[in-house]
């Protein structure tokens, strides 16, 4: 049975977790959950997206990530404001780049990769955000809150960070507006699987991502544990082929898996989750690119 407050450490007991100082990833769990539209249990994503990982192999994609140290932090405290659980993420993430290490936020609502943001702006450099979501979650506000998970990539424009989405395919007239005047560049799920996924970066997008992946970006047979799951989603190698593909072609710093909502009774979803989580890593350590980048 999965605990909402249980919290193992990522790959659990069978692979002992690193120091903050000498870990390469750290794993921040982010257990919020205040502006759900539809489907509830975000908040229990973090906790049982860890206790999955313990049914993990090590070797994903040819590569052992946890070889290069995973530590996973305690969970954000999410009892206050969101104003407060936002500044939360960031000092979490902020410790983690002081460091060194590659952060990995897991919702949570998507609302977490604000925290996450201010983070990497307050850093210092340029950089975008790479954006797998089934929605475009540009609103300016919804249901009365301007931090709703609707709101998350509005929020990050308004910074002017660089987005570019993939796999959308559930958007207002407002946010499709918003896109076009923003000039916000993207692919929608179906010309994805019309082009057989290619990734079509913008040439000029910048050289360092952060990479934010909504769960429901996938198709909801693939994994209906989600608060807000569409049809026409992405599969699990088209998921795989365009992120290892990013990883090719810039340098990966950072990256959050939410909207993980566990389905009582159901593990594929989670372990699922899980699975994409640890393949992330296995992605960046695996980029020749990105070898060069953190580890000369």
């Amino acid at each position: 049975m999965i605990m909402a407050d249980r919290y193992c450490n990522f790959h659990g007991e069978d692979v002992p977790g690193s120091p903050a100082e000498e870990a390469f990833f750290h794993v921040i769990p982010v257990p919020l959950e205040r502006s759900v539209s539809y489907g509830e249990g975000t908040a229990k994503g973090p906790a049982a997206l860890l206790e999955a990982s313990a049914q993990l192999e090590t070797l994903a994609l040819g590569v052992v990530p946890s070889e290069h140290g995973i530590y996973t932090a305690a969970p954000v405290d999410c009892g206050g404001p969101v104003e407060e659980v936002l500044q939360g993420i960031k000092a979490r993430v902020a410790h983690a780049l002081s460091v060194g290490a590659v952060p990995v936020v897991l919702g949570g609502e998507h609302t977490v990769t604000c925290g996450a943001v201010d983070a990497l702006v307050e850093h210092g450099g340029d950089f975008g955000v790479i954006q797998f979501d089934a929605h475009a979650d540009l609103r300016d506000q919804y249901e009365g809150s301007r931090f709703s998970h609707a709101c998350v990539m509005r929020r990050i424009c308004e910074q002017n960070v660089a987005i570019y989405q993939l796999g959308t395919r559930s958007y207002s007239v407002e946010e499709k507006e918003y896109r076009t005047s923003r000039q916000i560049a993207y692919k929608d799920s179906e010309t994805l699987w019309r082009d057989g996924g290619r990734l079509d970066l913008p040439q000029d997008f910048p050289e360092r991502v952060y990479i934010t992946f909504d769960l429901d970006a996938f198709d909801s047979s693939l994994l209906p544990a989600t608060g807000t799951p569409v049809p026409g989603g992405l599969n699990w190698f088209q998921a795989m082929q365009l992120i290892e593909e990013i990883m090719r072609r810039r340098v990966c710093i950072g990256f959050d898996v939410v909207e993980l909502a566990p389905m009582a009774g159901v593990h594929a979803p989670t372990f699922t989750a899980a699975q994409l989580t640890y393949n992330m890593m296995a992605c960046l350590v695996k980029s020749e690119l990105n070898r060069g980048h953190y580890f000369g």
